[in-house]
């Protein structure tokens, strides 16, 4: 495992300047605690860093391949890397279940990529998505398990930190792990703590810091779409290992999830996936406490969800 450090970091803010959204920060309302609105990013989630940082750093490295790059994944992973290969002119080809959302499916051509149908799960599709890399000599990419990819998340605490300078606190929400991973990595580096917030079903970070080792978990949730990895990458396990009392695990109910994500629709008219709910309800109910004086921001994430799930949104408005 090729280990993130926070070099990585500075390097990606310098690759992808100019080629994402800076993230606005913005005051919840709530005495210290601040909004990170990363759902505004291009192709509607944090994604899109990481992705940039990967296709970038393989160019200059001279070793981004004729075929382009390929990945299995129809959710922000997928729309990230097909976005940010058409942004650079590099082909892209996204494997999906053959039961794919035809909405998913589309949006990823409307990106440019190369959409290919294989087997009924995600498991097959990534076993084609292999297969094609291998007789195709595309390069590989993945959701979250690669520096790369860890580092490109990792930017955004930098520009949390010039928009809310004092910060003492950011909050995530962790699936895999590759924005935990980045922003621990970049946030450890200035003294700030960092709370990976996981559903209480969906606790793949959790259940690998409490056994020492990184172990599968049920994915149960209504987050799992963003956040249901079994197991999370041992680079994450690895930087929440180095972070130490300055990294701290909380897990939230699904009620907690739900009431968080239309919360902010009626009191913020946020939309936004289950995803960044989940990093919001840590505060709202509590399972995060921040201290008085402490200055807080919670990253939203992402936004890739249908507005109508939403209590109170009409989508035909």
């Amino acid at each position: 495992m090729s280990r993130i450090g926070y070099q990585d970091v500075r390097a990606a803010g310098a690759r992808i300047a100019g080629a994402v959204r800076p993230v606005g920060v913005v005051p919840t309302g709530t005495a210290g605690v601040w909004f990170a609105l990363e759902q505004l990013q291009h192709t509607g989630s944090f994604k899109a860093r990481g992705a940039q940082n990967f296709l970038r750093a393989h160019r200059e490295a001279g070793t981004l391949p004729e075929a382009g790059v390929t990945i299995a994944s129809g959710g922000n992973a997928g729309l990230a890397c097909a976005w940010a290969a058409g942004q650079q002119g590099v082909r892209a080809t996204v494997f999906l279940p053959v039961n794919a959302p035809a909405v998913k499916v589309e949006r990823l051509r409307g990106y440019g990529a190369q959409v290919r149908l294989a087997g009924r799960e995600y498991a097959e599709a990534l076993a084609a998505c292999q297969e094609y890399a291998a007789e195709s000599g595309a390069l590989a990419s993945h959701a979250y398990d690669h520096p790369l990819i860890a580092a490109g998340a990792g930017t955004l605490l930098e520009e949390i930190r010039a928009g809310l300078p004092g910060v003492d606190t950011v909050v995530v929400a962790v699936g895999g792990g590759g924005l935990f991973a980045g922003v621990a990595t970049a946030a450890a580096e200035h003294g700030i703590r960092t709370v990976a917030v996981e559903p209480e079903n969906c606790r793949a970070l959790n259940a690998a810091i409490e056994a020492g080792a990184v172990v599968d978990v049920p994915v149960e949730s209504v987050a799992a779409d963003s956040l249901g990895a079994r197991r999370v990458s041992a680079q994450a396990l690895a930087v929440a290992g180095r972070g130490g009392a300055s990294v701290r695990s909380v897990l939230v109910p699904e009620a907690a999830i739900t009431g968080a994500r239309q919360a902010l629709w009626e009191e913020h008219r946020l939309v936004v996936e289950h995803a960044a709910a989940t990093a919001w309800a840590a505060v709202r109910h509590g399972a995060y406490r921040p201290a008085e004086g402490e200055r807080v921001c919670v990253v939203l994430c992402g936004a890739n969800t249908d507005p109508a799930t939403v209590s109170g949104v009409d989508a035909t408005d």
